[in-house]
């Protein structure tokens, strides 16, 4: 997409991201609106509330009148882009927005996988303002094995390259098909290639010719729960007790519309409750709990657009200083050979007395938000001797080996997420040479070594080499046994142990969940330190039942199970074992494959398809001319017709990347058509 001004870049940035797959834009807007339930149904107008309390639609047009005036020219094309193409495209039928407003840019700002929002759990937000009991879902409280929301990034500086040229790895793990692959640039600078997650008019995780950044779900901890002392008062009114004093309960009154069975619109009231906190989100021992979190809409898409024109890292942290960045590390790598590896840039400066990881006591002040830290106190690795840095949704306290941040010199609340079995395996990676290539670095980014399974594997062994002789466990698993003994700890498409492994370590890991949590341990160290041998071997048996039930042995290689399928265009996707399908060799990130394949199985399936995990993957190299490969999950179109609905699907599966035409000079022979919207 190319344009004139940076306005009419984004004009055709839009347009196009609608023509390859307008029902997940709007789908997004909904969701960050509110409106969800407009569509789906009542089932969605909890998800609406919560997204209500912290995002104001009116806020939002007073917002949009006070942007800086470039950033409501961008506004203007991307609503223009929107409803040109539902103009000029009459078979395309929303399913809710019909006009697109520009104000609406500001409900979606960041791109993010799941923003802090979404750490409100719903079920208790219903339980609250529907005045009734419900539990926690065993999502909402971490005991189902599901594939991790995160993603990897590196950064090489040139003295651990061979042609002394940085290098860059952009590997996000999300959900399939979240982002759009695009180019855009413009003759005011603007020339910026990587993923936009759709309906967003800025590369959320690119580069340019000169600097490129990667951004990975932080472990941080910069949002907040306060536990309110509530008092009723006369009248019924209510206050809040801090410190010696009782403040008003400040009300409003958030109406949505639902979509009920026989299609037409109705309504529903909610008078809801907030602090100086944040909203009310729940209720736990007798206190209402208000949620606190960044709220930043204009400077977040301020800093989301800008940082795609710094060309250097001083440009990039310039940006930063909007501090409307609060849930992404970013990965960071220039043309000058200068790397670094950032955390968010929103930090509230907390007491460190309190343990923020838990509701504090909301009437006591010291509690309270302090003003931010400044971009220079947040841990952070600039220009390392050792020549990279890495983030694998790990803690900062090894992004770069020896000369990482030293968890002692910051507060607690800088880490909650602590190490998963990644970190190890991209320290091994990364310090196995000093002559990386943008090859070298994507075998890297595909390396097969699964550190979890390297760890847990031997106390399985040693648990089996324990049974007496007469144990019937000691005959009935010597074959899988003998077959995890000699693995060596790598996936592969015709691996039978890693389907053996795989299976084992599903079950191992269910009925330990809440043991772990309890324990306020990590399911790795809970599953290596504190499982008994029992509990080993039962998961084994379990493991190879499923696997003779479901496919008629134990030996089974990897690849016959594991697959990407991609039927149709629709946001939820339903699979068949009897579609063609493609074997992916990779696993879940669960088991410390960097290479992330997040699969299950599905109502009427056996085989595993994966719904998340790599989706954009690229590797680039900064010199003089910039290099780049990559590949995009199954296709870059949203429609089964295109020939680009699942032409990367072979790709994806063997990590072999594509080069980027990112020059001119590239594209001549692989244009298929050139058109201009609008004109």
């Amino acid at each position: 997409m190319s344009g004139r001004t940076d306005a009419d870049a984004v004009f055709g940035m839009i347009y196009s991201q609608a023509e390859d797959d307008f029902n997940r834009i709007e789908n997004n807007y909904l969701v960050s609106l509110g409106r969800l339930a407009e569509a789906q149904g009542e089932s969605a107008i909890w998800q609406d509330l919560r997204q209500r309390l912290f995002v104001d639609h009116e806020d939002l047009k007073r917002d949009w009148v006070n942007c800086p005036a470039w950033l409501r020219k961008l506004m203007q094309a991307w609503a223009d882009g929107l409803n040109y193409y539902l103009a000029t495209h009459p078979g395309v039928r929303p399913r809710v927005i019909r006009r697109f407003e520009p104000w609406m840019a500001l409900s979606f700002s960041e791109g993010s996988i799941g923003g802090d929002i979404e750490r409100v759990p719903l079920s208790q937000l219903e339980a609250f303002y529907s005045l009734r009991q419900l539990p926690m879902t065993e999502a909402e409280r971490g005991l189902l094995f599901a594939e991790p929301k995160g993603s990897n990034g590196f950064a090489i500086a040139p003295s651990h390259t061979r042609d002394g040229r940085a290098l860059l790895l952009i590997n996000p793990h999300t959900s399939f098909f979240f982002r759009a692959e695009q180019h855009v640039t413009s003759d005011e600078g603007l020339n910026v290639y990587g993923a936009a997650t759709w309906g967003q008019f800025f590369i959320y995780q690119g580069f340019n010719a000169h600097a490129g950044w990667m951004h990975t779900s932080s472990g941080v901890d910069n949002v907040d729960e306060f536990a309110e002392t509530i008092v009723t008062g006369p009248g019924g009114r209510r206050f809040y007790r801090y410190g010696d004093a009782l403040r008003p309960v400040t009300t409003k009154t958030i109406t949505l519309s639902y979509r009920t069975a026989d299609g037409v619109l109705a309504k529903r009231s909610f008078t809801t409750y907030a602090t100086h906190h944040g909203p009310i989100v729940r209720e736990a021992d007798g206190r209402w709990i208000a949620f606190a979190l960044m709220n930043r809409p204009v400077e977040a898409l301020q800093q989301s657009f800008l940082r795609t024109k710094a060309r250097d890292y001083r440009a990039f942290i310039e940006v930063a200083g909007f501090k409307a960045n609060s849930s992404n590390n970013t990965l960071f790598a220039d043309s000058k050979g200068e790397i670094a590896f950032l955390m968010p840039q929103f930090m509230p400066v907390r007491d460190d007395r309190f343990d923020y990881r838990k509701p504090v006591d909301g009437s006591d002040p010291a509690t309270d938000w302090r003003g931010e830290h400044s971009l220079r106190s947040l841990p952070q690795v600039v220009n390392p001797r050792n020549g990279w840095t890495f983030n694998t949704n790990n803690w900062p306290w090894t992004a770069a080996g020896a000369d990482s941040p030293k968890a002692a010199d910051f507060p607690r609340y800088f880490d909650q997420a602590g190490e998963n079995p990644r970190g190890p395996q991209a320290i091994r990676v990364l310090t196995a040479r000093d002559d990386f290539t943008p090859q070298r670095l994507i075998d890297a980014a595909f390396d097969p070594y699964l550190t979890a399974f390297a760890r847990l594997v031997p106390g399985l062994v040693a648990a089996w080499d324990q049974l007496p002789e007469r144990d019937p466990a000691k005959a009935k698993l010597a074959g899988p046994i003998r077959l995890l003994r000699r693995w060596d700890h790598r996936w592969s498409a015709d691996s039978t142990a890693t389907s053996l492994a795989v299976f084992w370590g599903e079950a191992l890991w269910a009925p330990l969940a809440q043991a772990a949590r309890d324990a306020g341990m990590s399911m790795w160290d809970y599953l290596a330190e504190r499982a008994t041998d029992a509990q080993r071997l039962t998961a084994l048996q379990q493991a190879v039942d499923r696997l003779t039930q479901d496919f008629g042995s134990w030996q089974v290689p990897w690849g016959q199970i594991n697959r990407f399928q991609r039927n149709d265009g629709a946001i939820v996707q339903t699979f068949d074992d009897a579609k063609p399908s493609t074997p992916v060799p990779f696993t879940s990130a669960q088991w410390g494959s960097l290479a992330s394949f997040g699969a299950r199985r599905y109502p009427g399936t056996k085989r595993y398809y994966g719904t998340s995990g790599n989706s954009f993957v690229a590797v680039v190299e900064f010199g003089p001319r910039l290099r780049a490969w990559a590949v995009t999950a199954g296709g870059v179109s949203g429609h089964p017709d295109s020939t680009h609905f699942n032409d990367q699907a072979g790709r994806y599966a063997s990590g072999n990347l594509r080069p980027v035409y990112f020059h001119p000079d590239e594209l001549e022979g692989h244009v298929e058509r050139s058109y201009r919207p609008g004109l």
